[in-house]
């Protein structure tokens, strides 16, 4: 397989994107500062953080359509933006929402977007249309003269034009935005079905929802910098929770105290603590408290969720569900 004039694969890179120390300065105001991003290539990547954290001007410097300030960027192994005329025909975008000529119908504006690409055959023009079309479940609405169609409808178009032609890199900002439902379950297994295919997914969301049910990897961003990236389990690993019900609340964090468990809430009754790497099972916490003549009404040791790592590093909460 070819991306431009270089073989893909991993004698060039195994990322499908990779950035280092990249920024982008407006004025003196940091949208981006030193983003090192690693995108392994296959991935479903969800590219997280709270509206203004640097999400779409990064997506936007990775394509070719804001210069950075300083930093490296590199798509499917190529540096950008000196080799981006060799990379853009092997990526689709849908960002900052679609654009179309509302007087033409969905599959006429398809075939004008396929025609202004170079690499786009004219002999399978009118199948690839419709393919893409049945991909995004739009079909039935072909025909139709896109003013009249629905936000989701539009954004599930723009989807259908970023997947015209084979792509190695499918880039999509917010790409459920507008979408009820179904047209949400259909987008996701859409960007599984491309995922499947070796279609690597770089999927910028603020959902929580959108990164939990499809993505493998995902990063972070909090006020233009990288918090954390990595696979969703070495995301969640933060520390777990232990939660004590008893009436002898002082007593209680003296014993948890002894243990080298610094509790962080106390009162009513309930006593709360972030649970170190204990090297005995939680069992022996309790065994510990009754021993000491703590009564136990009630204990419990939950695990870090990803939605708690996330409010963690970013200090804000993200929409869980949609």
């Amino acid at each position: 397989m070819t991306v431009g004039s270089v073989t893909a694969g991993s004698s060039v890179s195994e990322l499908a994107i990779e950035t280092r120390g990249l920024s982008k300065r407006f004025g003196h105001q940091d949208a981006v500062a030193e983003l090192d991003l690693s995108v392994p290539r296959g991935a479903v990547f969800g590219f997280l953080g709270p509206n203004g954290s640097g999400k779409t001007t990064t997506i936007r410097m990775l394509l070719g359509l804001a210069s950075a300030t300083s930093g490296s960027i590199n798509v499917l192994g190529l540096a950008i933006p000196d080799r981006l005329h060799d990379v853009l025909p092997w990526v689709g975008a849908l960002v900052e929402g679609p654009a179309f000529y509302p007087f033409l119908s969905g599959a006429d504006n398809l075939h004008r977007l396929d025609t202004a690409d170079p690499r786009a055959p004219a002999s399978t023009r009118t199948a690839r249309v419709a393919r893409a079309l049945d991909r995004v479940g739009l079909s039935h609405a072909s025909h139709k003269k896109v003013r009249a169609y629905s936000l989701g409808m539009k954004q599930r178009l723009g989807i259908a034009n970023a997947l015209l032609v084979q792509r190695e890199l499918l880039v999509l900002d917010e790409p459920t935005n507008g979408l009820d439902p179904q047209g949400t379950r259909e987008v996701r297994s859409l960007v599984r079905t491309l995922a499947a295919e070796g279609t690597t997914v770089f999927l910028s969301t603020h959902l929580l929802a959108e990164v939990e049910q499809i993505c493998t990897h995902a990063a972070v961003m909090s006020a233009g910098r990288l918090v954390a990236q990595g696979t969703l389990d070495e995301l969640r690993s933060g520390k777990a929770r232990l939660m004590l019900h008893t009436p002898d609340v002082v007593s209680a964090r003296q014993v948890l105290i002894s243990l080298g468990i610094e509790p962080d809430m106390a009162g009513d009754g309930i006593v709360s603590a972030a649970l170190p790497e204990y090297q005995g099972e939680p069992e022996s916490i309790v065994a510990a408290l009754v021993a000491a003549g703590i009564r136990v009404r009630g204990f419990s040791v939950d695990s870090a969720t990803l939605e708690d790592r996330f409010v963690a590093l970013t200090g804000e909460g993200f929409n869980v569900v949609q």
